[in-house]
């Protein structure tokens, strides 16, 4: 397997070559030169592959039962809800159904927890300069360079022993959580178009994890945002991750203030301490009225010392408008980059969503210390107020700060944006959801996504009808794609690599295997180079061959298959007795039948005969142990989650530590169907 001339990473570099023939099936045309059509069969294995993740056993029999027009409306019409039987199997993710507020408390942001635990921000000052840096982004752990290695395994101590004694969770488990449950949805859903448009939406309005503490927001923004309006309307899709917390902090959004915008009474310096502060000094007058309050001297000047480097402080932490967010806006969520706005079209877009924020972003409030202590921080809550947050808020929610919103008159795309409040960024999503740019945008990557990697003009200008007819109703563009003749035309069939996600869930589905919370497959799945939640650019995964198709990679999907066939891989239990048979090439033509509906390349098939009778090459599917400790030991995992770097600047996270079992079953039959799921053939869809 090290070796660069291996045989099976020979094998694995054939594959990519007749992975990127295209197409493996000479099914457009006869040989007089007519085009051909797909028969029932093929466009129902069509369909389950492209609406879903691919066919379970008796699910080409169930569809030809209803007919294909009944079970692509049924795709379109079901309910967002888990059914029972899949509602049971995620019982155990209990962040699925927590709040936001409720999993910063239960998996504390480690930074916050010291904080609260060592007294940090106890007397006015510290929790005046707390607040500020609750809204302005500031770090949440101290520098680790100005940290001595004591003090580091002292707080190690002491995060250990509270997580122990108060049944607290590791931040790392929300995604862990979230990770496992995509799969098995995904493996179990009867809701497979679903699923489907779950992933595209996560990945064309994404957010990266891993990035300070986004995780804390990610249940919320799945279920709440993209699942809820995943076959709905797109205006909503964009109005939901506008003001969602996980997006305003991927994209920095909830620190962006306008540059006139001055804070309401963020300090102690009140009336006349906020004049003096103003004037630079405070004058006889001023300190009469003072003592007229009771206050000393002395006292008069620590307070004129508090206010003066809280005024500092703010011009410090104060950042400004910040156009990240507008510029993927419109890059990436609706007109595309050839969308026709430019540079001061972003700018006035910017300036359009500033005070759109977040109540406690990191978690201070909510920290389980502050609940174990029995704190009451009036203070922080006073000026919490006094800053525009809203008392009735709970933290990681959104709100408009208005104190911190541009006011004047803006103009995007030659309309004017003067609404007025939040109403400004409203006014920009009708626009730009509204625009032809938009509709032809969302028609490509819907094209792309479920037809071909190159899909024709003309059928991307009919589906973009459709789009903008509808006002952006999503289930109407599905059907547009899903009734036109390019779907089902002959040239698409298998014309598509699936994604890691797709291979993994559809291989899983292919074997019927009994799949439960399984972190190993989450690993192996970001050793195929596609941890969910973890594509760090605001892009989202690629839904193309070219990003996914190369001798690496292709390996590690054959890794993965072999590792499944032989029941390696923990919690995902596989029974291939149906595929047993006399002979080696008799279990192939069994495994071909059932798993590929009989269909393979003659040139795969030669290559598959010979490769059989090798020895199988053992899988190893374990990453460097670079996060060995988030996996066996609890403790570290508790700080390796306060972490707010991404462990370096790829686009896709590290795979983690995957163990793997012993092998069981026939090997014969194990080899066959690692080496058929690992197959060019079974990789396209």
């Amino acid at each position: 397997m090290q070796q660069k001339n291996s045989p099976f990473r020979r094998f694995a570099a054939l594959l990519m070559m007749f992975a990127l023939s295209s197409p493996i099936f000479a099914v457009s045309a006869d040989a007089n030169g007519k085009s051909k059509t797909l028969d029932e069969n093929q466009k129902i294995s069509h369909a389950l592959n492209r609406l879903g993740f691919g066919a379970r056993p008796g699910d080409v029999e169930k569809v030809k039962k209803i007919g294909l027009p009944k079970y692509i409306e049924q795709q379109l019409n079901a309910p967002v809800a888990d059914a029972p039987e899949v509602a049971a199997r995620l019982k155990n993710f209990e962040v699925l159904g927590m709040e936001t507020d409720e999993i910063f408390a239960k998996y504390p942001n480690p930074g916050a927890l010291l904080r609260n635990l060592e007294g940090r921000g106890a007397n006015g000052q510290n929790m005046q300069n707390a607040a500020m840096r609750n809204n302005q982004n500031a770090p949440a752990m101290p520098n680790e360079a100005e940290t001595s290695e004591n003090d580091r395994r002292e707080r190690q101590q002491k995060l250990r022993a509270y997580y122990e004694e108060y049944n607290l969770r590791p931040a790392n488990q929300i995604v862990q959580q979230m990770q496992q449950s995509r799969i098995v949805r995904a493996v179990y859903s009867e809701n497979q178009l679903q699923e489907v448009m779950t992933d595209f939406w996560l990945n064309h309005f994404n957010v990266y994890a891993g990035k300070a503490a986004v995780k804390w927001f990610i249940p919320s923004y799945e279920r709440d945002v993209i699942r809820k309006n995943a076959l709905g309307n797109f205006k909503d899709l964009v109005k939901g991750t506008a003001q969602h917390p996980a997006m305003l902090f991927y994209l920095d959004n909830f620190q962006s203030v306008a540059p006139n915008a001055q804070a309401n009474n963020n300090n102690r310096a009140n009336g006349v301490m906020q004049r003096a502060v103003k004037n630079g000094q405070l004058n006889e007058r001023q300190r009469e009225r003072l003592r007229d309050r009771g206050l000393t001297d002395e006292q008069i000047d620590k307070r004129f010392e508090r206010a003066k480097n809280a005024v500092n402080n703010q011009k410090k932490n104060q950042r400004g408008i910040n156009e990240n967010y507008a510029r993927e806006l419109m890059e990436l969520h609706t007109l595309g980059v050839e969308g026709g706005y430019t540079q001061k079209d972003i700018v006035e877009v910017a300036r359009s969503f500033t005070g759109w924020t977040i109540a406690d972003p990191r978690g201070y409030r909510k920290a389980a210390a502050n609940d174990i202590k029995g704190v009451d921080n009036q203070l922080l809550n006073r000026l919490q107020k006094q800053i525009g947050v809203p008392e009735d808020i709970e933290s990681g929610e959104f709100y408009f700060n208005d104190n911190w919103h541009d006011k004047n008159e803006k103009i995007v795309l030659g309309q004017k944006v003067n609404e007025g409040g939040m109403k400004d960024g409203l006014k920009v999503i009708d626009i730009l959801a509204a625009h032809p740019s938009t509709a032809k945008f969302i028609a490509k990557k819907l094209a792309v996504k479920f037809v071909s990697d190159n899909p024709s003009d003309a059928f991307v200008a009919r589906i973009a009808q459709a789009f903008q007819k509808s006002n952006g109703d999503i289930k109407t563009t599905l059907r547009a794609i899903f009734t036109d003749k390019e779907f089902f035309a002959a040239e698409n069939y298998r014309a598509k690599i699936k994604t890691p996600f797709e291979l993994l869930a559809s291989s899983l589905r292919a074997l019927d295997a009994d799949v439960k919370a399984s972190p190993a497959l989450v690993n192996l799945l970001g050793k195929m180079g596609e941890p969910l939640y973890g594509y760090i650019a605001p892009t989202g995964y690629p839904d193309t061959a070219e990003d996914w198709v190369n001798t690496g990679a292709l390996l590690e999907r054959m890794n993965f298959a072999v590792a499944l066939a032989s029941n390696r891989i923990p919690q995902a239990k596989v029974n291939l007795t149906r595929f047993e048979a006399k002979s080696k090439p008799e279990i192939m033509t069994k495994t071909v039948s059932e798993i590929l509906a009989g269909e393979i390349a003659p040139n795969t098939r030669t290559m598959l005969l010979k490769q059989i009778e090798q020895p199988l090459i053992e899988p190893k599917l374990a990453a460097e142990p670079k996060d060995e400790t988030a996996m066996n030991a609890p403790a570290m995992a508790m700080m390796n989650a306060g972490n707010n770097n991404n462990n370096g600047g790829g686009r896709r996270g590290n795979g983690g530590q995957a163990r793997l079992l012993a092998p069981s079953g026939n090997a014969e039959v194990f080899k066959v169907v690692g080496l058929i799921l690992g197959s060019p053939d079974f990789q396209r869809q």
